[in-house]
């Protein structure tokens, strides 16, 4: 009965993306450190660099999880995901046929099994990904992200933001989505998020679409005078230019959340008016659909604490049994309770009776309780409160 379900099963099948082959001297940053260790050691730190099955949890857990609720192969929903997480991977799609072998055992030793296993896609969003790209094409439909959006240049071609930059080991060429048009090379893979059902659960360009600002001047930090290779190519010394770090800080960063928000509030009547405001280019959370903002009031009468309280803005997903479900397997969702980019989002709580005063503390969390339960999650890192704003109000 699974093996006719697998067959009667509608699959999907991504574009085929064109594969090219980054060649053994340039598919591992190992290769890149004898010129660049300072950008290599930034971007170890990074998330970018865990974006592989094996190195994030989350990451991990959730192909898990899709691959058996909707019957799929691991490996299949680890080729989907790689369009995205290791788009250096040799093979772009999985088909019936290969489903069907997976199911009965057969595929081992295949493609995909191959690929899956190679070195090359380990290190998951490295150098090689985003300075061999060629052309994005930005004309696609918005279902259509990652490899299949990009072109790549030949091994041993890099794209970069100086057009007089050159190189013994490797040819070296401008791009402008490297330097003042870098958001298009974000949104490759950071926009139009949806799941099997086709609900959009993240879509950081379209928040982005009124606003000039670049991802990369909070994300890759303010330009600074440094070197980006230590070549001495000039007059003997490496070349000072500006540069931006290759640490790619998001919302796992407590430093990236303090203060991503600002909070008022009033007394009105037997009620708390608490206004949200959102002075960021994008939503807030962003980026993935099971984020969460926490509003946390304690209610004091003097110095002693009298109540406690606590209000959950994050969407919730449901699948087509209408049970609790992950962002990737949703057919429906709740509202988006996320504070729009350069907005507000105004609560109102009723007062405690009695309460004279009243601290209001704002925290972000990676994943909502619901998720981290699905998934099982089990590292500190999706339980931990990352503070944003907090504010005492007296009561009347």
């Amino acid at each position: 009965m699974k093996l006719i379900a697998l067959i009667a099963f509608t699959f999907s099948i991504l574009q085929s993306a064109t594969v090219v082959d980054a060649g053994d001297m340039f598919a591992k940053s190992t290769n890149c450190k004898s010129c660049h260790l300072p950008i290599v050691n930034e971007w170890k730190e990074s998330w970018h660099s865990k974006s592989h099955y094996k190195h994030d949890e989350y990451f991990k857990k959730s192909i898990d999880y899709v691959s058996k609720k909707s019957r799929k192969s691991l490996n299949g929903v680890k080729v989907e995901c790689a369009t995205c997480h290791n788009p250096r991977i040799a093979v772009t799609s999985t088909d019936e046929e290969y489903e069907i072998d997976a199911v009965m055992g057969l595929d081992k030793g295949s493609k995909v099994d191959k690929a899956l296993a190679d070195d090359a896609i380990s290190e998951g969003i490295n150098c090689v990904v985003c300075h061999n790209i060629d052309k994005i094409n930005c004309k696609e439909k918005d279902s259509i992200r990652g490899i299949n959006r990009i072109e790549w240049t030949k091994s041993g071609v890099m794209s970069g933001p100086y057009s007089d930059a050159k190189s013994p080991y490797h040819k070296v060429q401008h791009r402008d989505f490297m330097s003042n048009k870098s958001n298009k090379l974000c949104y490759v893979c950071h926009a139009n998020d949806r799941s099997i059902k086709n609900v959009v659960f993240a879509n950081t360009q379209e928040e982005y679409a009124y606003s000039q600002t670049l991802c990369v001047e909070c994300h890759m930090g303010k330009k600074r005078l440094s070197v980006a290779s230590t070549l001495k190519i000039d007059h003997g010394k490496a070349k000072k230019r500006k540069i931006r770090t290759h640490g790619f800080r998001g919302a796992h960063f407590d430093d990236m959340i303090k203060g991503a928000l600002t909070i008022s509030a009033k007394q009105k009547s037997s009620f708390i008016l608490i206004t949200l405001k959102n002075k960021l280019p994008h939503n807030v959370p962003t980026g993935f659909g099971s984020r969460e903002i926490l509003v946390e009031l304690s209610y004091l009468k003097g110095k002693k604490e009298i109540k406690k309280e606590s209000i959950s803005l994050t969407t919730h997903y449901k699948d087509r049994r209408k049970r609790a479900t992950i962002p990737h397997l949703a057919k429906t969702s709740s509202k988006n309770m996320s504070i729009p980019a350069k907005g507000q989002k105004i609560l109102k709580v009723k007062k405690v009776k009695g309460a004279t005063s009243v601290n209001i503390s704002i925290y972000y969390r990676l994943v909502n309780d619901e998720v981290r339960s699905l998934l099982k999650l089990k590292d500190d890192i999706w339980v931990k409160k990352s503070p944003i704003v907090s504010k005492k109000i007296k009561l009347k």
